[in-house]
């Protein structure tokens, strides 16, 4: 794959993942298709992540380490427009409240909140911040910082293979109209995001911490597609983005727990 071609790639899901401003200059010649643009996506979740780790890394030597780990995930939350938290809350109201397949569907479609989406939600927050909060002080700032950039970018390409292995939930959905990314797109994306958390998490943490944890996402990942396939048969916008807040979730509290 010529190096351009990523680096396209990667400027595009910036432009889908994040608020961050992306030239218009790379979306000429776009026609809305996604088989080839989320191979960018575990390097653009490290873009999205660098503001809230420098933070952390910062504010981590206070002696507020749970304030400064709220502050990072609240400017994480701003810098991607609460995308993947949108997804994760439409998806836990849709799986907890629809009887069946096409009730789901429907409740995911519905743009206000219900309380499988509230509680979902809460647990994001509380999980993500208190394990930052649990790395800084029990490992270093500079760990929780580096473990929230390489959870940034493995759990966004966590998002690429759940997309991959699950086929339009809807013909008619915005899903189905975007496509589905390519073998090459999942390999680019999962290899980069792997290599992202292995080099910036193990020279500051154990590698048997680093090795769970990286098991528990890909199970994470597995077991929440295999889910979804068998509630939805296929795949949503919406159940993407949970994709994301789980896998972030499980490396998050596993390093914490770990450490």
């Amino acid at each position: 794959m010529p190096f351009a071609d990523f680096i396209l790639s990667v400027a595009r899901s910036t432009g889908f993942l994040t608020r961050l401003p992306v030239p218009g200059s790379f979306f000429k010649g776009d026609d809305g298709r996604m088989e080839r643009t989320p191979e960018g996506f575990a390097v653009a979740g490290l873009i999205a992540a660098a503001l809230p780790a420098l933070v952390l890394l910062l504010a981590g030597h206070s002696h507020a380490p749970l304030l400064a780990a709220a502050i990072a995930v609240a400017l994480q939350v701003l810098l991607t427009g609460g995308l993947h938290e949108d997804g994760l809350s439409d998806t836990a109201d849709g799986l907890g409240g629809g009887r069946d397949r096409e009730r789901a569907l429907a409740i995911m479609k519905d743009s206000r909140i219900g309380t499988y989406g509230a509680l979902a939600l809460g647990l994001s927050l509380i999980l993500r911040i208190t394990a930052l909060s649990a790395l800084v002080s029990e490992a270093s700032p500079a760990a929780a910082a580096l473990a929230l950039l390489g959870s940034a970018a493995l759990s966004r390409a966590a998002m690429v293979w759940h997309w991959r292995h699950l086929p339009p939930a809807k013909a008619d959905g915005v899903a189905a109209a975007v496509g589905v990314p390519s073998g090459g797109a999942l390999r680019v994306a999962v290899g980069t995001g792997l290599l992202a958390f292995l080099l910036l998490t193990l020279p500051v943490l154990s590698f048997p911490a680093v090795a769970v944890t990286v098991l528990a996402g890909l199970a994470a990942t597995f077991l929440f597609t295999l889910h979804v396939g068998q509630r939805l048969s296929g795949h949503t916008g919406d159940t993407i983005g949970a994709t994301q807040q789980i896998s972030d979730m499980v490396l998050l509290a596993s390093l914490a727990l770990l450490a």
